[in-house]
């Protein structure tokens, strides 16, 4: 079940002006200094790691349990649970931007939106930037807990051309996982429309039918998505997505059935991304929203539980589905997590 009810919290956001400046400063000062890096923690990858939210019947989120509020199942069998951190526990958190042609009209609101963010974090949370564009896919920042730098990596993020989407979130993951064992997510603002997805869109396109459009694209089966999911599987990743309006396919001026299909599908591979890994697809229904949108993924940062629990049989990689159950001691508690993933 995907969690995809969390209570709304308040966040203010009085510092941004000052951080803005105090970047400028500061990475003007500190030229080749990189994010401070902890010592790296080599990852036990037989271990399986959810991160997992609970809310009550009303839908508010639950924070005060403990590992003994829990059981884990995988294929419908207990594991015993190795490794319990609260939902106060630090993330490793990766901020990606689409910095593509279709956001450049926007690009200054998707900037103060970002920063914004930063506000809302704890200050144990190590946060990186990414940008992707017609050219590729750049860090602007490494992971640090100095909001000044992060602040000021976003404010030069730019571009133009393509959208790299995956391949910003392949880079991503291999960031992560210098990271050790630290709770991990990545916030990736985009409206979904990936270059290289679309070429094998159109190519399913030009097989299919008058009429049969709108089936031809099998969004789930993109090599490119189970790519990344596979990898996001194995580190514990939850992937926040947040969808802008220039992707949705509700809003095309002009809904040919092919592009509709198109831009449909890089919706569901959005959904995929958040549904598979844990996390929550957020979509931007006015550009006024970022701000808001942005404070309430790091609200469900905070609601979120992490647990692991020893993969049954780690030498077999089947290729097959292992299904994954939590459950809360508190009957009339509900918890939510990726569904499971494929061993491979």
């Amino acid at each position: 079940m995907t969690l995809s009810n969390h209570v709304p919290v308040l966040v203010h956001v009085r510092p941004v002006t000052k951080i803005f400046l105090i970047g400028v400063l500061i990475m003007l000062a500190t030229t080749g200094a990189l994010a401070q890096q902890d010592d790296v923690i080599t990852t036990d990858t037989s271990l399986v790691q959810l991160n997992v939210g609970v809310v009550d019947k009303q839908g508010r989120s639950i924070t005060n349990l403990s590992a003994n509020d829990f059981s884990v199942f995988e294929d419908g069998v207990r594991r015993p649970i190795l490794h319990f951190e609260p939902t106060e526990a630090p993330f490793s958190l990766i901020m990606l931007l689409d910095m593509s042609g279709s956001t450049i009209t926007f690009r200054q609101q998707i900037q103060m939106s970002a920063v914004r963010f930063l506000d809302a974090l704890t200050p144990d949370d190590r946060v990186a930037v990414v940008a992707f564009n017609g050219k590729g896919v750049k860090s602007l920042i490494g992971f640090t807990q100095d909001r000044g730098r992060v602040a000021y990596a976003i404010s030069i993020a730019t571009g133009a051309g393509e959208t790299m989407l995956y391949d910003g979130l392949k880079f991503s993951l291999r960031e992560l996982a210098h990271e050790g064992k630290r709770r991990k997510a990545i916030v990736v603002l985009t409206d979904g429309l990936d270059t290289q997805v679309r070429n094998s869109d159109r190519s399913a396109l030009s097989q299919a039918a008058e009429g049969q459009e709108a089936t031809a694209i099998k969004a789930e089966t993109s090599s490119t998505l189970i790519s990344v999911l596979n990898d996001a599987d194995r580190q514990g990743v939850t992937i926040f997505p947040l969808a802008l309006p220039s992707g949705d396919p509700k809003r095309l001026p002009m809904p040919d059935p092919r592009i509709t299909a198109m831009y449909s599908a890089a919706r569901t591979r959005l959904q995929l991304l958040a549904d598979r890994t844990g996390g929550h697809l957020h979509e931007i229904r006015r550009l006024d929203d970022l701000s808001r949108l942005y404070a309430q993924v790091a609200a469900d940062l905070r609601t979120l539980y992490t647990i692991a629990y020893q993969n049954p049989n780690p030498s077999v990689r089947d290729g097959k589905w292992r299904e994954i159950r939590v459950e809360v001691a508190r009957g009339e508690l509900v918890a939510s997590t990726k569904p499971g993933y494929y061993a491979r």
